[in-house]
């Protein structure tokens, strides 16, 4: 029996309330108030990073890759569970930002999988979908590593499941299912030495169980918890304002098409449309392929779309005038304004690329070395799935590099060379310098498999590190090291603690080089000045005189100085 004063999927058995099963509306609000919870918690997440550096943003991403699914999920929710649930996926898929931000999205995507065409789920279909989620999330992993967010993840899930085979209670469920996911983040430091050195459990696995105890409040309140502020306020910008006389096309065009059939011809849509406009996204999704262009002709953009299909969600800003002009469901989208059709496109050239970085000095060297598109980010900063794509869909050639240049980024960029219709091959690089030995081993003459090849084996040769200050207490490697101090990393660990950067420098920089050493690269930050790092040059020189030390100003935030050794 139904209670409508409770809402559907609830019933009562005496004074306990129980419910049997999860309609749209409720998976919605779980959402939402998961999001908020990790949201306003996010910065206790962020300080189990196990190294004292200050791009330990778990957390932070974690937050906004949920922030942005729920943000689209309160546009959309509908009484359908499926339709929430791939909602979830979709936003979350492209909003991702850094490893655990594309490992949460893909534990959405499997839970979207099994969830998919289902109106409403019982106990059963919801572990079900939480156990296909896990399996989707280590699949996304090339090298899983037990004692993470995917152990949380895959443990709490079992849990869950075998709740649901000794009762039909979801609310059960989920209470069992936090219970042990609380214990299993416990172990995480049993399974991970380098975590239980630092005395911290697993920051990813800190951020779901947070996730979990926030759906959970909304299932058993029926409120979503609130955030404590605005969650845009931390959403990073990774974009300057643009002058409305530089603006091209004038008309950002967004909506979604609803495929009349499976094998409508959405390769040919996007062909057509290439001509008309730029920053193309065409995802074909399933049943429905989202759409944004910017373009003077939408009238055209939205006639050919009409042809695979039902258009809706039709949003049209003027980015002119910096003010919206919107086109809604149903109104004929020949009211918009003509514009002179754009000039013809110019043909493709064999090879871009787009790599991140942040700092000016650094953006300029990669500009230098033909670079087409900087992606705003780094450390502490880590790009969005969507970012990247939005970066690549921009550049007008047949084959397309994306450096990622942080071992951070790199499942962000996978995922978006996966999302993109173009060829686009991701080279695995983690560092600033592995960005720019990749770009000096590429070849413009010679074939696509042969350089990715020689840039892959040249990231190999590179011998990197950064110096950086600490921004907590800890005990890394037998190092007792206080907040403030200087720290030499190199190969993801902590070689030299000290009160100089110069000094430290110095000191990895002995640590780095051998006898096949040939080149030392030197660049320095922000916070250094132009005679700090020309002292550390001349002193470098000095005890290397057979190498060539070369120094640039990267401009970069947070580390003082980033070196490649060759």
């Amino acid at each position: 029996m139904r209670c409508c004063k409770c809402g559907a999927g609830r019933r009562f058995e005496g004074e306990i309330k129980i419910i049997f099963e999860l309609d749209g509306k409720q998976f919605a609000g779980m959402i939402i108030s998961a999001s908020n919870h990790l949201y306003n918690n996010k910065t206790a997440v962020d300080k189990l990073n196990v190294f004292p550096v200050p791009d330990g943003d778990t957390g932070t991403n974690m937050s906004l890759t949920l922030c942005a699914a729920a943000d689209e999920i309160k546009k959309y929710v509908t009484a359908s569970i499926g339709d929430v649930a791939h909602t979830l996926s979709n936003a979350s898929l492209r909003g991702a930002r850094g490893n655990s931000g594309v490992i949460l999205s893909q534990f959405c995507r499997g839970i979207a999988q099994h969830l998919k065409d289902k109106n409403t789920a019982d106990a059963k279909e919801l572990t079900a979908a939480l156990e296909r989620g896990v399996q989707t999330a280590y699949k996304a992993v090339m090298r899983p590593t037990e004692g993470t967010i995917l152990t949380v993840a895959r443990e709490s899930a079992a849990a869950a499941m075998q709740s649901a085979q000794e009762n039909n209670d979801i609310e059960t469920v989920m209470h069992d299912m936090i219970e042990e996911a609380r214990k299993s983040l416990e172990r995480t430091p049993e399974l991970l030495p380098v975590l239980k050195e630092s005395g911290v459990v697993d920051s990813g696995g800190a951020g779901l169980v947070l996730i979990l105890e926030g759906a959970y409040h909304a299932l058993t309140t029926s409120e979503p918890i609130q955030t404590q502020q605005s969650s845009a306020a931390d959403a990073p910008v990774m974009a300057t304002s643009i002058p409305s006389d530089n603006i091209r096309f004038a008309y950002c065009t967004e909506f979604i098409i609803d495929k009349k059939s499976a094998d409508v011809n959405v390769k040919r849509f996007s062909g057509l449309i290439d001509a008309k406009g730029d920053c193309k996204l065409v995802i074909d999704d399933d049943e429905i392929v989202k759409v944004h262009i910017h373009t003077n002709n939408p009238g055209f953009v939205i006639e050919e779309a009409i042809k695979l299909g039902e258009i809706s969600k039709i949003k049209i800003d003027n980015m002119r005038l910096q003010h919206e002009t919107i086109i809604t469901d149903g109104q004929n989208t020949q009211d918009a304004p003509a514009q002179a059709s754009p000039a013809p496109p110019q043909s493709r050239k064999p090879y871009g690329f787009a790599a991140v970085a942040s700092g000016d000095g650094l953006v300029g060297i990669f500009k230098d070395f033909g670079v087409d598109e900087i992606i705003m980010g780094g450390q502490s900063s880590n790009p969005s799935t969507d970012e990247i794509l939005s970066a690549i869909e921009k550049i007008n050639a047949e084959c397309i590099y994306v450096l990622p240049n942080n071992k951070n980024i790199i499942l962000a960029a996978t995922q978006a060379q996966e999302l993109s219709e173009r060829d686009v091959v991701v080279l695995p690089t983690k560092s600033i310098p592995q960005g720019i030995t990749a770009l000096l081993a590429f070849l413009p003459h010679v074939g696509k498999d042969e350089n990715t090849q020689k840039m892959t084996q040249a990231i190999e040769l590179v011998r990197t590190g950064q110096v950086t200050c600490a921004v907590r207490d800890t005990s890394v490697s037998d190092k007792e090291i206080k907040t403030g101090d200087i720290i030499g990393i190199s190969d993801g660990d902590i070689k030299i603690v000290g009160s100089s950067a110069g000094d430290v420098c110095k000191q990895l920089v002995s640590s780095l080089v051998d006898d096949s050493s040939s080149v030392v690269s030197v660049f320095y930050g922000g916070d250094v000045t132009e005679q700090e790092a020309q002292t550390l040059k001349t002193d470098l020189e000095a005890a290397y005189p057979a190498l060539d030390i070369m120094l640039q100003n990267g401009g970069q935030p947070l580390y003082h100085y980033i070196i490649s050794v060759e």
